[in-house]
């Protein structure tokens, strides 16, 4: 097929295709925007050892996993429910928290996923006030050179996670031109084997069309 033969469809049934980009984008977007806003809050903290020795900073990436371990039990999500008074179960609170363990830049991520960016704010606040708490009770029986600190990097800050409008319409479009080039290439291989006039007869056949037997009726 050359491309002559591509502009052809194009002009004959490109229409098609736009149409179904712009139904997508705009069912894609409004559906988008009737979902209920969710955002993300983070919190980083620092892990910070006591002095900069190898063995003790081999020994705090071993405790990094640990202290993650610690912070996502149970036990810890109910002592953070009963802090904020939080209408939740302890795994409702699991469920929407993440908690991330860097052992590159020592470092604990906690992500909390919810409807309101200032609560998931203070649950992520909350949880690295939890590690350092910890912290601060393990080094009570540590040398002093030994302890290992957690200090909240900064203030946590949360952004929309979901849903993106824009992003999801651009999704939507993508797919309707798929699924339009799909329909309009269906809809040319249907009626290749249809001929309806001289110009598709020499189409199929590549052949010139000499002389034609006129209609009886005509």
């Amino acid at each position: 097929m050359n491309l002559a033969e591509y502009f052809r469809i194009i002009l004959k049934r490109g229409w098609i295709i736009v149409l179904l980009v712009v139904i997508a984008a705009g069912v894609a977007y409004y559906l988008s925007a009737r979902q209920i806003p969710v955002y993300r809050a983070t919190q980083t903290v620092l892990i910070l050892p006591s002095r900069a020795d190898l063995g003790l900073a081999e020994a705090t990436n071993r405790l990094l996993q640990s202290n993650v371990q610690y912070l996502g039990s149970t036990l810890r999500a109910q002592e953070i429910i009963d802090r904020l008074r939080l209408d939740m179960t302890p795994q409702q609170l699991k469920g929407i928290t993440t908690l991330v363990g860097n052992q590159n830049n020592l470092t604990v991520q906690i992500d909390v996923d919810l409807y309101s960016g200032e609560l998931a704010n203070d649950i992520a606040r909350e949880w690295g006030n939890l590690l350092i708490e910890f912290r601060n009770e393990q080094n009570q029986v540590a040398r002093q050179e030994d302890r290992v600190n957690a200090v909240l990097q900064d203030n946590p800050s949360y952004t929309l996670l979901r849903p993106r409008p824009p992003i999801n319409a651009i999704a939507g479009a993508v797919l309707g031109f798929l699924v339009g080039s799909v329909l309009v290439f269906a809809l040319e291989v249907l009626e290749s084997s249809v001929v309806r006039s001289r110009d598709d007869l020499e189409r199929n056949l590549n052949l010139t069309v000499l002389g034609a037997i006129p209609d009886a009726n005509a």
